[in-house]
């Protein structure tokens, strides 16, 4: 049987949906407060739910019973500096639960990381695997997060663990609705005005799942792999965007001293809300930042074609309409 742990998630909801559309049976993992995808309700013959958290090591033995295979796709995700502390000591002994659970059971793992645990490559040159990130120089708690989880994934291998990693982009898809990725299609939607200097890589969540299907299946194990379909300034991408809902594109460039002002502005107004900054220092200066990266590693691997990034917006715009 197959465990598939972030199952109600984005990412995990898609993997679980592919493993049972294919005839698998498997266990996903739920807290409690998490509710069921409406689009996996449909498969329920061929998914078993448990209720356990990632940190509860006693809970999760149990949804160990007669497992081969493990998807780990839970993860705390914020790029608030606040949520910093506690998303590191979420993430890192979380993975290693999973990690030491699948030592004891003989499990083979893929990892869900991120590109932001992926070190930046010198100008003009595409990130690869081989980049290392220096942790003493970086200050986002979500890719620290990421990247001490990668290394219980690797003291894993060490130890005997077969596993690997894949390093997503940033993910978008019609099931991600106004949340996570689905924002930016709602901000745009709604007549975003401003774009910000930096570029990003994209994939569709699709792919991301059917990249971690086929690894699992194959024979690589104690590698990690980018998982990003196309490279793209923020600026076209939010022009293909709103061309695909007929709105106006946003036009004024929000340059580093207007970022600046924004997280101050929105760290000021917070004091007087219950609601969290709507932007942080992090999250501000990320947006003007130029990524780009290689997928050549993960095409060769599995001779894998990535969807079209503009098959893509047509689908997440689509959903929103």
């Amino acid at each position: 049987m197959i465990l598939v742990t972030g199952a109600t998630g984005f990412l995990g909801a898609e993997v679980a949906k592919q493993l049972a559309d294919q005839g698998h049976s498997i266990r996903c993992i739920k807290r409690r407060s998490s509710a069921i995808p409406e689009r996996l309700a449909p498969l329920a013959q061929n998914i078993q739910w448990v209720e356990a958290d990632l940190l509860d090591f006693s809970a999760l033995e149990e949804a160990y019973e007669g497992i081969s295979q493990v998807y780990n796709c839970a993860a705390f995700v914020s790029l608030r500096q606040a949520d910093k502390e506690s998303m590191i000591y979420t993430n890192v002994n979380g993975t290693a639960n999973i990690v030491n659970l699948c030592l004891v059971n003989n499990c083979r793992l893929v990892h869900v990381s991120s590109v932001a645990a992926v070190g930046q490559a010198k100008p003009g040159v595409l990130t690869s695997e081989k980049d290392q990130l220096d942790q003493a120089l970086e200050t986002d708690g979500y890719a620290i997060s990421k990247l001490e989880s990668e290394m219980e994934v690797w003291r894993g291998t060490a130890e005997g663990l077969d596993a690997v990693i894949v390093n997503p982009s940033i993910i978008i898809g019609p099931s991600a609705g106004i949340e996570g990725s689905g924002a930016l299609f709602n901000v745009v939607k709604n007549g975003l005005k401003f774009y910000t200097a930096g570029s990003m890589g994209f994939v569709d969540v699709e792919d991301v799942a059917k990249c971690m299907i086929q690894l699992m299946a194959s024979t690589i194990s104690s590698e990690r792999f980018i998982i990003s379909a196309e490279n793209i300034a923020y600026q076209d991408i939010t022009k293909r965007i709103s061309a695909c809902f007929g709105v106006k594109p946003p036009s004024i460039a929000a340059s580093t001293w207007m970022m600046e002002l924004a997280w101050r502005w929105s760290a000021f107004a917070s004091l007087f809300s219950s609601k969290p900054p709507a932007i942080d220092k992090v999250s501000a200066r990320t947006a003007s930042l130029v990524k780009a990266f290689d997928n050549s590693k993960i095409r060769k691997a599995i001779g894998f074609n990535f969807k079209p990034l503009d098959e893509s917006i047509k689908q997440v715009c689509a959903a929103l309409i």
